[in-house]
């Protein structure tokens, strides 16, 4: 009979023991940009990392992101950022919305991904850059640009698209881009020959490259990684890193200030510097902040990291609102339909 009782209650400690494991996760919410299809990989890896803690997303695109987190300011929601552009970390940063904290392994990390300034809060995790994607069966007769100037050709009217910078990162990216290293004055001069060549400003990164692809556009201006991809399906498209050099932009991480997991967020972030965690950044992106990962996925442009632009990441995110509001007025005419 004691037998019996014994094997009762250790079948029934059986069966409960991975309820109760189930019970003590704690919910990490996490703030993010990151693309639909790379947030189960992630949740996947941040869990086996740090099993007591259970991922939960709220994912929309930066400028929404931003903008939420900026209303949430006096009541955050959050507990952590992943996969958000730096220029928007850095004006959470300047608002004193990040905890402070050097995730372990840091150091490791390439110069240009590790927050420059104390106190510590941000981590960059891989970079981004705003290419030409130029389809050589619809140019007719146009010849494949080499400079940024190349694109105001009369030819082009109406047959280029881009991201709109107020809804997309890669949009702000680009103008942000053009303004620092053409300088401000020709910079908006640039912008306003541009302008005159638009045929819709995107509120997407991706699709204007994607529509070049189809050959819907002569030229759409995306990303790096879209353009490498849409050519590598087979599509007639040049990708090009005009000579002038490209704006960039970096996803990156950090910790809200006032989480109430603070422990588990700094293990979270502690996984973010690690080479797993950099093995699935280069799934999606070519250029990654450990220098012991690489993965240069096929018709990626050669010379990319070479051509970005010195960029600095805390005039982007200083001058991001004054920026936005000048392109707007100039420019607003052409942006596509919200759906």
């Amino acid at each position: 009979m004691k037998s019996w009782f014994t094997s009762c209650v250790f079948g029934a400690i059986a069966l409960v023991a991975p309820t109760m494991a189930m019970a003590q996760k704690t919910k990490v919410t996490i703030y993010t940009a990151l693309e639909n299809d790379q947030l189960g990989p992630f949740k996947q890896s941040i869990e086996k990392a740090v099993p007591e803690a259970e991922v939960v997303w709220v994912r929309d695109s930066t400028g929404v992101i931003t903008a939420r987190f900026l209303a949430e300011k006096d009541n955050p929601r959050a507990d952590m950022v992943m996969g958000l552009a730096a220029s928007s970390l850095l004006m959470f940063e300047k608002a004193g919305l990040l905890e402070t904290y050097k995730p372990a392994g840091v150091d490791k990390l390439k110069e240009v991904f590790r927050d420059p300034k104390e106190p510590y809060t941000w981590t960059g995790m891989d970079a981004y850059l705003g290419v030409v994607c130029f389809n050589t069966a619809e140019a007719k007769g146009v010849a494949v640009p080499s400079s940024w100037k190349d694109l105001l050709n009369p030819a082009l009217q109406g047959k280029i698209v881009m991201p709109h910078p107020a809804s997309s990162g890669t949009g702000y990216l680009m103008v942000a881009g053009w303004l620092q290293s053409m300088g401000e004055t020709e910079g908006w001069k640039f912008m306003d020959g541009l302008h005159q060549n638009i045929a819709a400003y995107l509120h997407s990164g991706s699709a204007p490259c994607v529509q070049a692809a189809r050959g819907e556009r002569v030229v759409g201006l995306a990303l790096d990684m879209r353009g490498a991809s849409e050519k590598a399906k087979g599509a007639p498209i040049e990708v090009i890193v005009p000579k002038e050099g490209v704006g960039w932009e970096m996803e990156a991480s950090a910790i809200v200030k006032g989480t109430k997991n603070l422990a588990l967020s700094k293990k979270i972030a502690d996984w973010g510097v690690t080479e797993e965690a950099n093995k699935l950044y280069s799934q999606t992106y070519a250029i990654v902040a450990s220098p012991n990962v690489k993965n240069t996925p096929p018709n990626y442009p050669a010379g990319a990291e070479a051509g970005m632009i010195k960029n600095d990441l805390s005039w982007m995110a200083d001058n991001r609102d004054r920026v936005l509001a000048e392109w707007s007025k100039r420019y607003e005419s052409k942006a596509a339909p919200k759906n």
